[in-house]
C-alpha cells in the first residue's frame, strides 16, 4: 500500500511540475504576443502619422492642437462621413470573402 502511494506522490510531483513548466511557457507567449501587437500598433501609428505629415506643406510647423482641428473638421463633413462608411464597407465584405 505504501509503495503504490509513493507512486502516486512521485507521478503527482512529476505532472505538477509539467503543470508549471506549461504555465510558465503560457506566460512566455502571451509576453510575446502582447510584445508584437504592441510592435504592430507603433508602427501603424507611424505609418499613418507620417501619412498625414505627407499632406501638410510644413508639418513641423503645425501643433498638435492644430492637427486635432483638421482632423475634426475633415471627419465631421457629411462627404467624407459617406466616404469613410463606403470603405469600411468594403472592408468588411473582404472579411466576409
Amino acid at each position: 500500500m505504501n509503495e503504490k502511494l509513493e507512486k502516486l506522490n512521485r507521478e503527482m510531483e512529476k505532472t505538477e511540475a509539467k503543470l508549471r513548466r506549461a504555465q510558465h511557457q503560457e506566460k512566455i507567449l502571451e509576453y510575446q504576443i502582447k510584445k508584437l501587437t504592441r510592435k504592430e500598433r507603433t508602427h501603424r501609428l507611424c505609418t499613418r502619422g507620417a501619412m498625414l505629415e505627407s499632406y501638410l506643406s510644413h508639418p513641423e510647423n503645425v501643433t498638435d492642437e492644430q492637427i486635432d482641428v483638421i482632423l475634426k473638421t475633415l471627419f465631421h463633413r457629411n462627404d467624407i462621413r459617406q466616404s469613410i462608411g463606403k470603405i469600411l464597407a468594403e472592408n468588411g465584405k473582404e472579411e466576409t470573402e
